[in-house]
């Protein structure tokens, strides 16, 4: 035994340290294997503590649908059909194996602009915990064409889950405008249609699910780059699209398939301000998704307008509602901000008579509060009423015309 022997970590000699175990190549103390296991455990303590919680928080249906109804005004029967078609979905992912094998059900919603459709989507992945995409379905084309590969819907999904293939293979992605890669008539195209029914064919492996090679960085494919390898069985996707047109589709349908004395009396029954609510899937591929699209798409969900009573509730009943958003923006410089009742309802009126939707209360809201936004942080005044009269003069002609030609 060599006196004369160090710690090969701290250079102490035997003479100094407690034990000193040997090894091949070097020697280690009982301090530093004693300092070593402490900061090993306080590693651990972190990795537990730090690292975010990406496990699943699956709800009932009537408990999902009560979570929207915190942040989405209305639309009770597209929640109604969202909350038990997710709830459906991830049940079908934690399923044992056995021989009954669930299909997945994607999901299509039908509405015009500015009625919810992504705001729906974004709140169900908010609540579930898991990786959310949003895609514009108008950017992709087929491979080879100038635009974005079908795959780079799954590039957007492996972002937000931080790489983490695992965690992306059960998240959710939305793709809208949907309706606008539908082709161009009823009829198959006898032309190469590489952004419309192009696109919809390179979808079909991805909705019904298959193994998809994805460049990590998005973009164009290349035969000496590094692919990643994602599931998509477990992804639900959610389709959404305003497709406009689509009620004079249903109006024709609805029309020719009443015959009879009862002709007229039926006719009368039906809503001809909201003829998206009589949608079916054969209405979805006459305006021109293919039919393969349709048949993975089971899911079929339906927006209503939104009406004046709507678009009041939306302004300032939600969580995180525009009034509260604008009330939030000015209590960080110490100014407290009020709205009229008189001043809702001018923007509320506004956003109808430019037929913007929810959207629209937001760019009407953002005219009026430009010169407030602009002026008040620099000023000592720490209270502001905004009264009709302030809309009014702020929402000039230009900003008419603006949102007009919208």
């Amino acid at each position: 035994m060599d006196k004369n022997e160090r710690c090969s970590l701290c250079g102490r000699s035997r003479k100094e340290v407690g034990i000193l175990f040997q090894g091949v190549n070097g020697n280690i103390c009982d301090d530093c294997i004693r300092r070593g296991y402490e900061i090993l455990k306080e590693e651990e303590h972190f990795h537990k503590t730090e690292k975010p919680d990406k496990a699943l928080k699956l709800k009932k249906p009537k408990e999902i649908k009560a979570f929207l109804d915190d942040y989405v005004i209305g639309q009770d029967y597209a929640k109604k059909v969202l909350s038990v078609a997710v709830y459906n979905h991830y049940k079908r992912i934690s399923q044992e194996k056995n021989d009954v094998d669930i299909e997945k059900s994607n999901i299509i919603m039908v509405g015009e602009t500015g009625t919810g459709k992504t705001l729906l989507a974004k709140t169900i992945a908010k609540m579930l915990n898991v990786p959310f995409a949003i895609v514009d379905a108008t950017v992709l084309t087929e491979a080879g064409y100038v635009g974005e590969d079908i795959e780079s819907l799954l590039t957007r999904l492996l972002q937000a889950a931080d790489y983490d293939v695992a965690s992306a293979e059960q998240g959710i992605v939305f793709i809208d405008e949907i309706d606008k890669i539908a082709r161009k008539g009823d009829n198959p195209s006898i032309t190469r249609d590489v952004s419309g029914e192009g696109v919809q064919q390179g979808l079909l492996k991805l909705l019904e699910g298959s193994i998809v090679n994805v460049p990590p960085q998005g973009g164009r494919k290349h035969p000496e780059q590094k692919m990643i390898a994602v599931d998509t069985k477990n992804i639900l996707f959610i389709c959404g699209g305003a497709f406009e047109g689509l009620d004079k589709i249903i109006a024709r349908r609805m029309n020719t398939q009443v015959v009879g004395y009862g002709t007229q009396k039926n006719i009368e029954k039906i809503d001809s301000k909201n003829m998206l609510q009589y949608v079916i899937p054969e209405d979805i591929r006459k305006f021109g998704l293919i039919p393969e699209i349709v048949g993975r798409l089971p899911v079929l969900a339906y927006l209503n307008p939104l009406d004046r009573e709507a678009l009041r509730q939306i302004l300032t009943e939600p969580k995180n509602s525009i009034v509260n958003q604008y009330i939030k923006l000015f209590k960080i410089d110490g100014i407290d901000i009020k709205f009229d009742d008189d001043a809702l309802d001018y923007i509320v009126d506004q956003a109808i008579s430019f037929k913007l939707g929810a959207r629209g209360l937001r760019s009407i809201c953002e005219s009026i509060m430009l010169e407030a936004m602009f002026e008040m942080p620099s000023e000592n005044k720490k209270t502001f009423t905004v009264t009709k009269k302030y809309a009014e003069s702020k929402l000039d002609r230009t900003a008419a015309i603006k949102f007009r030609n919208a």
